[in-house]
Parts: C-alpha cells; structure tokens; sequence
C-alpha cells in the first residue's frame, strides 16, 4: 500500500488544533486534536511511499512509535485515505496508461469523494472500461450523453437513430455544425470515438453495474446478462413527449430482458430525467402511464392525439435546457453504473425554461402493470399512491 490523502480535498488549519479537509460541505470533514508534526507527516501521503518508508519518516520526524499506524487508520476510516497502488489487476492496467489516467485524473478524484475504501476510487473507474451502455437518440440530449459517457470512460457506448443531421441538432458537445445533413447515427459514433480517452477494450464478460459496491446486487448479475451485455439504456428521443410519456410497448424487450433503463429528454421547454427503470424491482413506463390515467381519466385519449398528430418539424428544445438534462441524466447514469447511487430510481426529475428549478415526481409501482414492480402492493394501495413497494422505492430515491 501507498497511502495518499485524496487530493480532490483543499486542507487547512481551523486552529492550532484542529484540520478542515474540504471546502464543501457535502464532503468536508474536520479532525483533530492534530499537532503540527503530525500536520507536517500528513505532507508526506502522497501515494510515492510504501507503509515501511513512512514508518521511518515518522520516526526521523520523532513521532512515537505506532503513531503512523493509527493515523492511517483514523483517515481511512473518515474515508481521506487513498492508496496509490490499489484497486487491482483492472486499474493497474489502467494506471500504466498513462495518457488515458490523465484525461481521467478529474473523474477519479470525484470518484474517491464517493469511495470509503483505498482503491475503490480506481477500480470503480477501471471497471466503466468494461461496460456497454446503448443511447437511443441522437438530438441535442442524447449525442451530448454519449460523448459524456465515452469521456468519463465507460468502455463501450453505442448510439442508436435514424434520419439525418438537423442544423436544430447541433450542441457543443453533441452533434457538430459540419455534420449536418450526414446520417445521425454515423456522425455520433463518431462524435463517441473523438469523446473517448482511449479505444474501447475487446468485448469480455460483461461487468455488472458498480462491481462489488453496487446496489440491489444480486438482481444486477443477472440483469448484466440482459440484451446481450448491456449495463444500461438511455432512452433518450428526440421527440420529448417519448421521453415524458413512454410507451410501454417500446421498452417491452428491455424489460424482459431485465436490461436497466433510464429516460430523458426536452418536451416544450420543460426536461424529464427519469425514471430509471430496474425491471421488476422499480416503477417502468407502463407503471408511469396507469399512475397518470388513475389521475386523468382523459390521459389515454390525449396521448393518442398527440402521438397520431402531425409531427413538429422543429421541436422547443431549448438549448441551455437539453445541455442540463444531458448533464443530469449523465450524472445519474454515471452514478448507477459505479454503484454509487438510485437517486433516478422511482422517481423522474423535472425543470423548464426559464427558471431551471429541478424538482422531483415520485413514480410508484402500479399492481396492475405487468412488469411484477408493483405485485407487494396490489393489496395495499390509498388512492394513486402506493404504501407498501411505493414507499420502499421512494427511500431508495433519497
């Protein structure tokens, strides 16, 4: 072990006494009582020393004799211990591509703000390398997902649509200005392989969504097996109203495949996030639509019109809101993949122009949909709001 501080954390003195690691609150800790020699041993974390060398560092320091031994594991167990050699077979391979680790150096230190462990950081980010993750959609969100994922290093990202390049489809970071008018789904595989730090690895087993650390693991081991490998889906069309108002008939194969999916999109100026669908443990689109028809009668019959409808040539996609939502649904997806978070699990998260004010619906299990999510609830359930698997799933949620 090489023991270094994470160095996503600013450090600094409250007093003579007492050390803040980080600015935010969201992951600032405060130690102490701490003495300057100790303050000054902390200097030397950083990841170029192995626990022998240390030892004798802190004894020319004149620290007493198992003094290293229990800082280390004071800060490992306040989650400020990294270890520069860890993480195993998988991230070793990625530390001596050394170009690759650099464009990536970002990421790792954001993920060792997540991971309590030395090393999970770096193995948590070498095992994105293995994953297959499919976008549906190559508008102004979807395009700028892809290229997200690809950059934040998940190893294979395969982009799905038709038709050609729009001049409404160009974004930074998504479809250029020069490709418009060539195929959609060409121009981002392209846009994939440029976003990417490194070509995609040879296709292996495989690996399920957040390793060893993920949640609802059993269910992940099997679902990494679903349509054909695919660690996720990101339904993310075009045309917003398939993103805030799926069709259940179109994500019957994911669902019996038991492929995770999540949605997003743009439907006049107002962005959906959600929800991530975990088939048969979370609420799907078919659970979305009977929750909104058991509120609206009328629901079904305004779906059929706007989907029969003449379709609009340009939609109202506004381009600082799809760039949110691309970022968000990365986020989320990003999250899911390295087992660190739900929060789009059983629930769909919305804002709209011009206040950009995200806040969250709760999608409950339905016990009359098909998909199984809602079987704990059928007998229990107190108008359109489910008490029993609702609930369950709303923690999960945050």
């Amino acid at each position: 072990m090489h023991p270094t501080l994470k160095p996503a954390l600013r450090r600094g003195w409250r007093d003579m006494s007492t050390m803040q690691f980080g600015v935010a609150p969201a992951h600032a800790l405060v130690l102490g009582p701490m003495d300057t020699a100790t303050g000054s041993f902390l200097t030397l974390l950083d990841g170029t020393r192995g626990l022998p060398l240390l030892g004798e560092e802190a004894r020319r320091m004149g620290l007493p004799d198992g003094h290293v031994d229990k800082l280390l594991t004071e800060l490992s167990r306040a989650g400020l211990l990294d270890d520069a050699t860890g993480g195993g077979p998988a991230a070793e391979a990625l530390r001596k591509r050394s170009g690759v680790m650099d464009r990536l150096r970002s990421d790792l230190a954001s993920l060792s703000l997540l991971s309590s462990e030395p090393g999970e950081a770096v193995e948590r980010l070498a095992a994105r390398r293995a994953m297959r993750v499919r976008v549906q959609g190559a508008g102004r969100v979807g395009a700028v997902v892809a290229s997200v994922l690809a950059g934040a290093g998940v190893g294979r990202v395969e982009v799905l649509d038709g038709g050609h390049v729009e001049p409404w489809d160009v974004a930074p970071g998504g479809l250029p200005a020069e490709a418009i008018g060539e195929r959609r789904d060409t121009t981002a595989r392209r846009l994939v392989r440029q976003s990417a730090p490194d070509r995609p690895p040879r296709a292996n087993r495989p690996a399920s969504p957040g390793s060893q650390a993920a949640p609802l693991a059993a269910w992940q081991a099997s679902a990494a097996e679903g349509q054909a490998g695919l660690s996720l889906v990101i339904i993310a069309p075009r045309d917003g109203l398939d993103a805030y108002a799926p069709d259940p008939l179109h994500a019957e194969g994911l669902l019996s495949a038991g492929t995770p999916h999540l949605y997003a999109g743009v439907v006049e100026g107002t962005g959906v996030v959600g929800p991530l669908v975990l088939p048969g443990a979370t609420a799907c689109a078919g659970c979305l639509f009977r929750q909104r028809a058991d509120r609206d009668p009328t629901w079904g019959r305004m779906l059929a019109q706007w989907r029969s409808g003449r379709a609009r040539p340009v939609p109202a996609c506004d381009l600082a809101l799809s760039t949110s939502v691309a970022g968000l649904v990365a986020g989320h997806a990003l999250a899911f993949l390295d087992g660190t978070s739900m929060a789009a699990s059983g629930v769909r998260w919305e804002a709209s122009v011009p206040g950009f004010d995200w806040h969250a619906r709760p999608v409950w299990p339905h016990p009359a949909c098909p998909c199984g999510a809602g079987a704990d609830a059928k007998k229990d359930v107190k108008g359109d709001r489910l008490t029993a698997a609702g609930e369950r799933h709303a923690t999960m949620a945050g």
